[in-house]
């Protein structure tokens, strides 16, 4: 059992008003140990904002399952090359979504709702499950905007420590299997009519 962390998100508002540039170094080290709630948040917040996710989701995707990955082998700290962590912050797009998903995520602060350490096993199966199906190019409505919202509430629960947030999360990326799932005819049609544009 580790001890409940403090909460990020006013740490994370303090950091992008911040004047001057900041890099994703600087947000890893003031994250601490709650580095993968921030990276799996930090991933998934761009494919929410219309226009700005075209791809980019494929690459957050194939991102965030090698976070999960790491998250449930048991690595206290997740592994991020030098070269991206001295990459700046774009902070105008990042505080923009996150205040967009910070107002939907209040509905889930519900009165009573407690804090309580995570499996982070069995999240970073989630995790890296969800950001497969992120990866993924379907052509269906909400096909990226879905599993990064989802992700987000997972980046969340780990932020916070909220074991309600990741069962809904997990709920959630169960409806989104079953979403791509029965559209699957209609995925790989889609799939087979780009490789034979790409042959021909």
């Amino acid at each position: 059992m580790h001890p409940l962390p403090k909460p990020f998100f006013a740490t994370l508002h303090t950091l992008l008003d911040a004047e001057g540039e900041i890099t994703l170094g600087e947000l890893l080290d003031a994250a601490g140990e709650q580095t993968y709630g921030l990276l799996v948040l930090l991933l998934s917040l761009p494919n929410l904002i219309p226009g700005l996710n075209l791809g980019l989701a494929p690459v957050g995707g194939i991102g965030l399952m090698a976070l999960g990955a790491q998250l449930a082998w048991g690595k206290p700290h997740a592994w991020v090359p030098k070269r991206i962590q001295a990459q700046p912050i774009h902070k105008g797009r990042i505080k923009e979504a996150l205040a967009k998903f910070e107002s939907q995520l209040n509905r889930f602060r519900w009165r009573g709702a407690l804090q309580r350490p995570l499996n982070h096993r069995w999240m970073g199966a989630v995790v890296g499950w969800t950001g497969f199906l992120l990866a993924i190019p379907v052509p269906l409505p909400f096909g990226n905007q879905l599993p990064a919202a989802i992700l987000c509430l997972l980046g969340a629960a780990l932020l916070e420590e909220r074991p309600a947030w990741a069962w809904i999360g997990a709920v959630a990326s169960l409806g989104n299997t079953l979403y791509f799932g029965f559209s699957f005819d209609l995925i790989f049609r889609a799939f087979t009519k780009a490789f034979h544009a790409l042959v021909h």
